[in-house]
């Protein structure tokens, strides 16, 4: 079973490579983020014809979940359960279903934009509901992750110059203790580093000639539960799809899994 997370940066703009990627890929299931679009919107009858069904969570032009399976899609959870407002809206930030034999999340984790501002606090707000509502399912017996643009860098090895993100929000010693407590829960990182590359970023920005000089970031990340994990066989960033004409600027992180 091949599982993989994507933020597509808009799946409207993305679509064709989307569609092109999942035929290539043979993706079974795939977690999306940053969907910028509603769902009344979504293009699920493009994504029907290929062979998948989907679940969404998405208000607008900003932020959006789905899940994208072609195994099964049930007892589908939109949103984050206890999950905190900002600026009192509530935004789709998170989606959970059970596809096949396994239990998923597909979450795009608040930027947080700069330390101090109150979309930081949100941040940490929100990491603290998602170990809530996770627990159960992360200390259970069925294989179970949480996949997506977790907006957190776990180390300094997973930013291309430490030095540049000083005192910038995802390298934070208060968002990777927040990691470290989600984990808490019976999850783990279950792509390694390094794997076909030095420095396996997700990220590159669109500015500054970023990806062609490999200057990125691992923000995108799969934690799954002690089941989950030993069934993985194998994982990769797939860094081509973060070239040419009308990518995304993160590229798709795959795991495969033997259930």
């Amino acid at each position: 079973m091949r599982i993989a997370t994507w933020n597509v940066n808009s799946i409207t703009a993305r679509l064709p490579r989307l569609l092109a990627w999942l035929e290539k890929s043979g993706t079974d299931v795939l977690c999306v983020q940053e969907t910028k679009t509603t769902a009344e919107a979504f293009p699920a009858e493009a994504l029907r014809e290929v062979g998948y069904e989907s679940a969404v969570n998405a208000t607008g032009r900003w932020n959006g979940v789905a899940l994208i399976s072609r195994v099964g899609l049930d007892d589908v959870v939109p949103g984050l359960p206890g999950g905190p407002d900002y600026d009192g809206v509530t935004e789709p930030r998170a989606i959970s279903a059970t596809c096949g034999p396994v239990r998923l999340w597909s979450v795009y984790v608040p930027n947080g934009r700069e330390v101090g501002h109150d979309h930081y606090t949100y941040k940490l707000r929100w990491f603290e509901a998602l170990r809530a509502a996770v627990s159960d399912d992360a200390a259970g017996p069925r294989p179970f992750a949480v996949l997506g643009d977790y907006n957190v860098a776990p180390t300094d090895d997973d930013v291309w110059d430490p030095t540049v993100f000083e005192d910038s929000t995802h390298v934070t010693a208060p968002e990777r203790d927040a990691l470290t407590a989600l984990r808490s829960t019976g999850l783990s990182d279950v792509v390694p580093r390094p794997l076909k590359y030095e420095r396996p970023y997700t990220y590159w920005d669109y500015r500054q000639l970023a990806f062609p000089k490999n200057r990125g970031m691992r923000i995108d990340l799969v934690y799954g539960n002690e089941p989950f994990a030993k069934a993985v066989s194998d994982s990769y960033v797939d860094r081509e799809e973060r070239k040419g004409k009308g990518a995304s600027d993160h590229a798709p992180v795959v795991v495969d899994l033997d259930v």
